[in-house]
């Protein structure tokens, strides 16, 4: 244990004499977070002297990323003022592709959307058709606001398809046809000159609705409910992926593989395939109702169609079925559900807790809370600003960009258009 601990400090040391501005982003993140507001809960959650948090401070004042709000904290002593991160630092671009749209959006490190577009978009026209189009859309919002692009961070992307997260390229996607293994994070930066970064949709939509309301629960489980089913899973406070960007993907567990419907990705039997909103509306086909996704389905059961309601129901429990075994496994605090046919409300939620409360043991549910999620059209674009925020303004990002920032005034760089505290992000 000692020599674990020494080995600890000299590689710190290691990093501090490569870098005099390591440990500062972490001071950073603890902003972000809401773990330390104030000056001194730093120094408590750090574990840092005064002295260096003041010193880490002053680096992050300096390059304009953290300010103090004039709101006052309640210290115990003499009041303190609150510190944040600077969300006018920069902005990021927000993509969130669905099956049949687009939407761009411009926000600020909030996020809150400064600006966006909506378009009618195939994303089975693939890759290059659809990332072109989206670089077009980018340039047009900053023509239209009248920001450069040395203001932008970065651009995020919320894919409905496995995402191999750590690649930044499509996997074996059942929808959108031709991305498979493309190199989507290559392209954008190579194209806009700015980091990229990708993931599933439901993991943005779980990222969204973990920092926005439930932020201080460290192990958190997300369901989307809607065309398709998925989950995003948080442990520690972060999201899980997985070894290669797989988990969460409870739409495709077969529970009834030998004589169930055939899904979308060629399988029997899947959840998705007997609870998913394009397979409810099959079912009321079937009974001569005209309904072609989870949206039809939604406005049958507010018109209290038995029909739509029963299946909603019955949809409930087979969704239930499968998160009762992710219960089991990974004993989540809470679980949110969300997407489309969230807003059936308890038309689904009675039947996910029926079955969640009749197959875990106890121990697992006596204080597990289950929630509704309340579906909003810009989640997945928050979702998408929050992973490019985090990236972009992760620890080790932070660091090399103060060092980045001390080099070129200890050379004297000359000055230009570029915004000094954002150049090392262009």
């Amino acid at each position: 244990m000692k020599n674990d601990q020494a080995r600890g400090h000299q590689e710190s040391e290691r990093r501090r004499a490569a870098n005099p501005f390591a440990g500062t982003g972490h001071l950073l993140a603890l902003i972000m977070s809401g773990r330390a507001a104030s000056r001194a809960a730093l120094v408590e959650a750090s574990q840092l002297s005064r002295a260096t948090v003041a010193q880490r401070l002053s680096y992050l004042f300096d390059a304009g990323l953290v300010t103090e709000a004039d709101k006052r904290l309640p210290s115990g002593g003499r009041p303190a003022r609150a510190l944040r991160l600077n969300t006018d630092f920069g902005l990021v671009l927000a993509v969130d592709i669905g099956e049949h749209e687009v939407r761009v959006g411009l926000t600020d490190l909030k996020p809150g959307i400064v600006a966006e577009t909506l378009s009618v978009f195939d994303p089975q026209r693939g890759p290059v058709e659809t990332l072109g189009f989206i670089a077009d859309q980018s340039e047009a919002l900053l023509r239209r606001t009248q920001r450069s692009w040395s203001e932008v961070l970065g651009i995020g992307l919320s894919l409905p398809a496995p995402v191999d997260f750590a690649a930044g390229r499509v996997v074996g996607p059942s929808i959108m046809t031709g991305w498979d293994d493309f190199d989507i994070r290559g392209w954008l930066t190579a194209r806009l000159g700015i980091e990229a970064v990708a993931d599933n949709d439901v993991n943005l939509l779980a990222l969204h609705q973990h920092r926005r309301n439930w932020r201080r629960v460290e192990n958190f489980f997300f369901v989307k409910a809607g065309t398709g089913i998925g989950s995003g899973i948080f442990a520690g406070g972060s999201i899980y992926r997985g070894a290669d960007g797989a988990s969460g993907d409870i739409g495709h567990i077969q529970l009834a593989s030998s004589e169930g419907p055939l899904c979308r990705c060629g399988k029997l039997g899947c959840v998705e395939a007997r609870a998913a909103g394009w397979a409810i509306a099959r079912d009321l086909r079937a009974q001569g109702i005209e309904a072609e996704d989870a949206k039809d389905v939604v406005a049958l059961t507010e018109l209290n169609r038995p029909e739509a309601v029963t299946l909603v129901r019955q949809s409930g429990r087979i969704i239930g079925e499968a998160i009762s075994d992710t219960v089991s496994i990974l004993n989540p605090s809470v679980i949110v559900v969300g997407g489309t046919l969230a807003r059936t409300r308890d038309h689904l939620l009675s039947g996910i807790k029926e079955l969640v409360y009749q197959r875990c043991l106890p121990l697992a549910t006596r204080k597990l809370q289950i929630a509704l999620a309340r579906p909003d059209v810009h989640d997945g674009l928050y979702g998408a600003a929050l992973l490019t925020i985090e990236s972009r303004l992760a620890p080790e990002v932070v660091d090399r960009m103060l060092a980045d920032r001390a080099a070129r005034h200890s050379a004297s760089f000359p000055g230009g258009s570029t915004p000094d505290h954002l150049s090392t992000f262009a």
